[in-house]
């Protein structure tokens, strides 16, 4: 017989985490212990209001599931008695937790793969006047970051953008534009960013206007991060996109988030890693999934006052193991 344990935390930030959708000053999660003959297995999500998800919402999504849970079910299971999202998350990464702890092995051997021992990771120049996130990117070079993920709205692009570049012209740079622009001036927004050099842009529009994608000839790969949650977005995705944002709060736990990735790949996508704000919990589970992608935005826990122990080793840039 198993037991079930939910709370929430909340983690203050160091510096306000400012993009399109609005500003935070802290990262609240949810928390899922599963314990079995002494063997505890731990979990965490982000909710998110995009998708229409709260702390409490959450939380009851898990409660609902709780007698199915302390009964024995699998992670097979949870994938039929929950929706993909963040409570779902918390329970899968849960229970590969416990199955890892029970086997005395790490995550990684459990899903069979190597992790590097030094991974880079994205670092976020969240939105700011030209000036301010040049001065941002600038700093975070300097200390060893050299791949930079640009946080924008749909205000003062190209003086946001040269700015940057100016500040950092060696510096990987993608673009996260979370939604907040129209398909109106968008195919001068994209050769702005070739001809600075950007490696990626991040999901330029809504979800809901991704049909103005379809034969949109862009000089840069665009990437699907709201526009992509499990294996099932995939068919809509092709002609439209290159790459797909996998995030466990999304995909619903690392289950999806393997399948995802590999399918992703055998169509032809390439793949990146995310995070929500979050604690090293919540990327310890997503380290399996390293080895496959191009970019990793794992950064999540580097912009917490303080993290969750264990705490993950991170240096501007990386992520050591």
């Amino acid at each position: 017989m198993r037991s079930l344990r939910v709370y929430e935390e909340a983690w203050p930030l160091h510096t306000p985490f400012v993009i399109a959708r609005g500003s935070r000053s802290e990262a609240k999660v949810v928390v899922v212990e599963i314990e079995e003959n002494g063997v505890k297995g731990t979990g965490e999500c982000t909710p998110y209001p995009r998708y229409g998800e709260s702390i409490d919402s959450v939380m009851a999504q898990i409660v609902s599931i709780g007698e199915q849970l302390e009964a024995g079910a699998s992670r097979e299971d949870i994938q039929h008695l929950l929706p993909a999202g963040a409570a779902r998350n918390a329970v899968d990464c849960a229970l590969w937790d416990l199955a890892a702890r029970q086997a005395g092995k790490s995550l990684a051997q459990l899903t069979k793969v190597e992790l590097a021992e030094r991974i880079t990771t994205a670092q976020t120049v969240v939105i700011g006047t030209p000036d301010q996130m040049a001065n941002s990117a600038k700093a975070l070079w300097e200390k060893g970051a050299h791949l930079l993920k640009v946080k924008l709205d749909d205000h003062l692009i190209s003086e946001r953008m040269v700015a940057i570049r100016a500040a950092v012209p060696d510096a990987t740079l993608i673009v996260d534009a979370n939604e907040a622009w129209h398909s109106d001036g968008l195919a001068a927004r994209c050769q702005l960013l070739a001809d600075l050099n950007v490696a990626m842009l991040e999901q330029p529009l809504p979800a809901s206007e991704d049909a103005a994608l379809a034969n949109f000839i862009h000089p840069l790969p665009i990437c699907a991060d709201e526009s992509c949650h499990t294996r099932e977005s995939l068919p809509k995705l092709a002609g439209r996109y290159e790459m797909i944002n996998v995030k466990l709060d999304k995909t619903g736990g690392l289950t999806e988030a393997l399948a995802l990735a590999a399918e992703a790949k055998a169509q032809g996508f390439e793949v990146m890693l995310g995070c929500m704000l979050c604690t090293s919990r919540a990327i310890s589970a997503a380290l399996p999934l390293t080895p496959k992608v191009r970019f990793a935005d794992l950064d999540g826990p580097t912009w917490l006052a303080v993290d969750a122990e264990p705490a993950l080793r991170f240096e501007t840039g990386a992520l050591y193991l």
